[in-house]
Formats: structure tokens, C-alpha cells, sequence
């Protein structure tokens, strides 16, 4: 339960005002078809956090549980300062050959996660939990939480959330379970 619930707030607060929530708010501005889109954000979410969380779960064969922890836990504490860097959205994600709503949408979400923050989080959280299915569940259902508001409100809530607190938050949550992570937390987990 654990894992769900890390991956899903880390993924929902680091999300809020990434470069894929604004891809969410410029489709529906685009194609005001909020079903569509939702379904494209969720298709395209489980196939790249589900690769992303495969390549988490891979690299714990890799490497011995010491170099994994210290490797995990660097790599949270980095997340934490990548998370207080703003994003910047290219117009060019949202530009697509003419694919239809859903295609338009699961395209440019998947390509737009690529190396993405919280594509490096699934990583690093299957990684850590070694359980591929719960984590990828909860960085989608993180994933929903932030882009559906964007779909379906829009603009209305774009300039009412505080992106700096809510960053702030999840850059911390990252930090201590990088300190955590570095002090041996999860050993139990076979770090």
C-alpha cells in the first residue's frame, strides 16, 4: 500500500504545472472533447510508466542492493531540487498530423513523458518498491489526478493553483525519501 500511495502523491504534485499538465490544458482549449483526451492521457500514462517501471524493476538485477541504494537515493534527492525547476512547454507537442482527439492526445502525452520527471520518478520508484504493478498504478492514477482537472476545468483553475507551493511539497517529499533511501530505509525491501 505503501508504494500506491508514494507513487501516486509524487507523481500528482509533481505533475501540477509539468510540461504535461499544460499539453492537457492547450488540448482541451484545442478540441474542447475532454473524454477523448482523458482516455489518451491514461492509455499513453500506462504504456510509458509501465516501460519506465519495467526498466525501475530491470536495473535492481543489475546492481548490488548497496550501489542500488545509494544510486536510488542520490537520485530522489535530485529529483527533489528537478522538481523546483520550472518546465517549459513547447508548442510543438501539441502539434500533430491529424490523428483524431484520442490519437493527438495519446501521441504527444507519450512522447511529452519522455525523460520526463515523472517518467525518471516511475524508475526510481519501482526500483525501490519492486512491485511493477502497484507503482505504475499509482504514478497513473497520479497522473490522472493532476491532467483530468486540466481537462475538464481548463483555463478556470490553470492561474488559481499555487504551482510553487505544490512543487515545493513534492521536491520535499522526494528529499526525504532520498535521506531515507540513503539511511537504509527499504532494507527491508531488499535494498
Amino acid at each position: 500500500m505503501e508504494a500506491f500511495l508514494v507513487s501516486t502523491g509524487i507523481v500528482a504534485l509533481a505533475e501540477i504545472g509539468d510540461k504535461t499538465q499544460l499539453l492537457a490544458f492547450i488540448l482541451a482549449a484545442k478540441f474542447r472533447k475532454p473524454v477523448p483526451i482523458i482516455v489518451g492521457i491514461l492509455v499513453a500514462t500506462l504504456v510509458n510508466h509501465g516501460c519506465a517501471g519495467a526498466v525501475g524493476e530491470w536495473i535492481t538485477h543489475l546492481v548490488s542492493a548497496q550501489t542500488l541504494r545509494w544510486v536510488l537515493g542520490v537520485s530522489f534527492i535530485g529529483m527533489a531540487i528537478w522538481t523546483l525547476i520550472p518546465d517549459k512547454f513547447e508548442e510543438e507537442d501539441a502539434k500533430l498530423a491529424r490523428m483524431g482527439v484520442f490519437g493527438t492526445t495519446l501521441v504527444a502525452f507519450f512522447l511529452a513523458e519522455m525523460g520526463d520527471k515523472t517518467q525518471i520518478a516511475t524508475v526510481a520508484l519501482a526500483a525501490q518498491y519492486q512491485n511493477l504493478a502497484v507503482v505504475v498504478a499509482g504514478t497513473t492514477i497520479g497522473m490522472m489526478i493532476a491532467n483530468v482537472p486540466a481537462v475538464i476545468l481548463g483555463d478556470r483553475i490553470a492561474h488559481r493553483m499555487p504551482v510553487r507551493l505544490v512543487h515545493g511539497i513534492a521536491a520535499a517529499i522526494f528529499a526525504v525519501l532520498g535521506v531515507a533511501t540513503l539511511l537504509g530505509a527499504g532494507e527491508g525491501l531488499g535494498l
